[in-house]
């Protein structure tokens, strides 16, 4: 009877240990994704921001030295918009004002007013708290772009359910 006893008791244990084994397992696989995740929301790291200011500094410095503007600047010029862009879709950070209102800067000096007009609205919607947010209602009123206040589109929308 103890020798049965020691037997169940060895093999729940063994059971036990088993799926504690597994579970260990399959939390280490989850770990990474959840890790990933967190990552991404967090946004870009200062060492990337200070590499996309350094890509757009040079850029703007061509354009005020009347450089050449190569193919490969201007396919740089649009990898760094949408790399941004990509990343306002994940985590809107005060960092991108300075970049997209640069950007905006180089769009508008090379001629590109509607990629210059988004890149100063980016500003103004998702930055407008930042210094680059008056600066962008600035140029975008000197474009001669209407900006609407989220008051004048409640204002329109009202006017519009009374006809």
């Amino acid at each position: 009877m103890v020798e049965l006893k020691g037997f169940i008791l060895k093999k729940v244990l063994s059971a036990l240990v088993l799926i504690l084994l597994i579970a260990i397992f399959a939390f280490n696989q989850t770990q990474p994704a959840d890790a990933a995740k967190t990552a991404k929301k967090k946004g870009l790291n200062p060492e990337v921001i200070a590499e996309y200011t350094e890509s757009i500094n040079t850029l703007t410095k061509k354009i005020y030295s009347r450089e050449l503007y190569t193919p490969e600047d201007a396919e740089q010029l649009i990898n760094l918009k949408l790399k941004l862009d990509e990343q306002m879709d994940i985590l809107s950070e005060a960092s991108f004002a300075p970049l997209y209102f640069k950007l905006g800067n180089i769009f508008r000096m090379r001629g590109n007013e509607k990629d210059a007009i988004i890149c100063y609205q980016t500003v103004l919607e998702n930055f407008s708290d930042t210094a680059y947010g008056p600066k962008s209602k600035d140029i975008l009123t000197e474009m001669g772009v209407e900006i609407k206040t989220p008051t004048d589109s409640e204002e329109e929308s009202k006017e519009e359910d009374t006809k």
